[in-house]
């Protein structure tokens, strides 16, 4: 959608009417529990892309699009009459994919906290491959209770 303040209003608006109208007046078997997610109006103002999303599965989803495919007629004569501008924009129906993502994006989170879950528990097993702390320290003298270099470079 464009940054047309006229196109965000008209869009805000043609979702309360199509939210209303599948709510009240179309009686469709086949149309199941609908939600319209968002209205993207071109900045003409002469075209309207609908997205929806439907609770159920595939068949509820088809049966949906298609119950929307038939009402479609009655849905825009319904915006031009609420809405009162001279030309009424063409509506175009589009399934959300934003569920589905959704839906995806939370099992690959899943996926990464059970990995995370392995890896921790691998951590927590380990042990180191040589001594605990790598680093040199100066070695006591025995005899005179000094500190002696182990580097032999030092020298």
């Amino acid at each position: 959608m464009a940054d047309h303040p006229r196109a965000r209003k008209l869009s805000e608006r043609i979702q309360v009417i199509v939210a209303q109208m599948l709510d009240t007046r179309i009686k469709d078997p086949r149309l199941g529990f609908v939600t319209v997610t968002d209205v993207r109006v071109t900045g003409d103002l002469q075209h309207a892309d609908v997205f929806y999303t439907v609770l159920g599965d595939d068949e509820a989803r088809a049966g949906s699009a298609a119950a929307l495919e038939s009402a479609k007629g009655l849905i825009r004569s319904e915006v031009g009459k609420q809405t009162g501008i001279r030309l009424t924009p063409t509506l175009e129906f589009h399934l959300d994919a934003v569920p589905d993502t959704a839906a995806h994006l939370e099992a690959a989170l899943q996926e990464a906290a059970r990995r995370d879950a392995e890896v921790a528990a691998l951590a927590a097993s380990a042990r180191y491959a040589g001594d605990a702390d790598p680093y040199r320290k100066p070695a006591e003298d025995e005899s005179e209770g000094e500190q002696v270099d182990e580097d032999p470079a030092a020298g």
